[in-house]
């Protein structure tokens, strides 16, 4: 079985592997212990190992959430069940990981909903700007009805969702200059901010309403493309900016929270389709709960890790609700662009949703 591991030991000693140099975390965040394991053994339908490839480091909330996941299989199957983990995008970036999931070559991921729209165009719905103000929010949204239903909308494309998770409100860094308006991005007087996106039509179409130069990018080429200035910055949650090392490249951070977007776990459904039912309905259960713990670990991840960032040298911006709104302004393009696209009624029951949050 595998060992509950203590969070902040996976953080105090965690060597980060993504930018190619070797950096030990001297600090920890006060993370919450994964809950106690619940529920029943399950019955012997013999010896299973899930393959399971991730994009973030082994001090992201993502690879400790999935090693909760792991160790809930392990133990409510008696060992029979067992889960390895590839972290630090090692098989590949997230949209050549669904493919593997499409071929059978890889048991599971966990991507951002982000590059999944390509399997189903509703998660674009997550990529609007602005579109969940606040965590509570995004919440909502994700155990919503109709968040199941996008992810029921992956029948038939050879890949199960199992459930959402946080990947959090993206951040805009750079290496440029400092950015508290859309004019910031677009540079009156100088050229705009060539910034990575996600490889997303969502994505490209915000930054090329805020004046920017987008580049879609796989996120494991995205540090040497920003030591190398092949682009000026990106946006990512401040958990994955300071877990990459991102701050060793980029001077600049922006509190934009522009988009909030959920990671997805899926399973292959040729791998899910030999699982005995009893296993099927565990590995769900298990994708729950580990869903769960990793929202609960990104909220308390995430202003710590900004805080982190800001010791390691990086200028943060935090805007202020009128310099937000003038982001908003800027990017309505989007909304006018894709909201018939994407449903209008849905984009309505995400905005019906986000109001619900804020009442309570």
């Amino acid at each position: 079985m595998h060992h509950l591991l203590k969070r902040t030991l996976l953080v105090t000693g965690a060597t980060l592997l993504s930018s190619g140099m070797a950096y030990a975390q001297t600090s920890k965040p006060d993370l919450s212990e994964p809950p106690e394991i619940e529920g029943g053994v399950v019955g012997d339908h013999g010896s299973v190992t899930l393959r399971m490839g991730l994009g973030l480091a082994e001090s992201s909330p993502q690879y400790i959430s999935s090693q909760y996941f792991a160790d809930i299989l392990d133990q409510r199957s008696e060992g029979r069940i067992s889960v390895n983990i590839f972290p630090n995008s090692q098989l590949g970036d997230d949209v050549q990981m669904m493919e593997m999931l499409q071929t059978g070559t890889l048991d599971m991921t966990y991507p951002s909903s982000s590059p999944a729209t390509g399997y189903v165009e509703e998660l674009a719905v997550f990529d609007l700007p602005f579109l969940l103000p606040t965590r509570e929010a995004a919440i909502e949204a994700m155990r919503s009805d109709a968040a199941q239903e996008m992810l029921d909308a992956f029948d038939g494309t050879g890949i199960k969702a199992l459930a959402f998770a946080e990947n959090g409100f993206r951040q805009l860094s750079n290496s440029a200059r400092e950015v508290s308006s859309p004019e910031d991005v677009a540079g009156l007087d100088v050229r705009g901010l060539s910034v990575r996106t996600m490889e997303n039509p969502v994505h490209l179409a915000i930054w090329q309403a805020l004046g920017a130069n987008p580049t879609p990018m796989a996120f494991g080429e995205l540090f040497s493309a920003m030591e190398q200035g092949v682009v000026d910055g990106q946006e990512n949650p401040w958990s994955t900016i300071l877990t990459s090392n991102f701050y060793e490249v980029q001077d600049y951070g922006s509190e934009t929270r522009h988009v909030y977007t959920p990671f997805i776990k899926m399973i292959s459904q040729r791998t899910w389709d030999r699982l005995d039912p009893e296993y099927q309905e565990l590995v769900q259960e298990a994708a729950l709960q580990a869903a769960d713990y990793e929202i609960q670990l990104s909220s308390e991840y995430d202003d710590w890790a900004r805080e982190q960032l800001e010791e390691r040298g990086m200028q943060i911006t935090r805007l202020n609700d009128e310099q937000i709104a003038a982001f908003q302004e800027a990017v309505q393009p989007v909304y006018d662009e894709w909201a018939p696209r994407i449903g209008e009624d849905l984009v309505a029951e995400f905005q019906r949703l986000a109001e619900s949050a804020a009442a309570q």
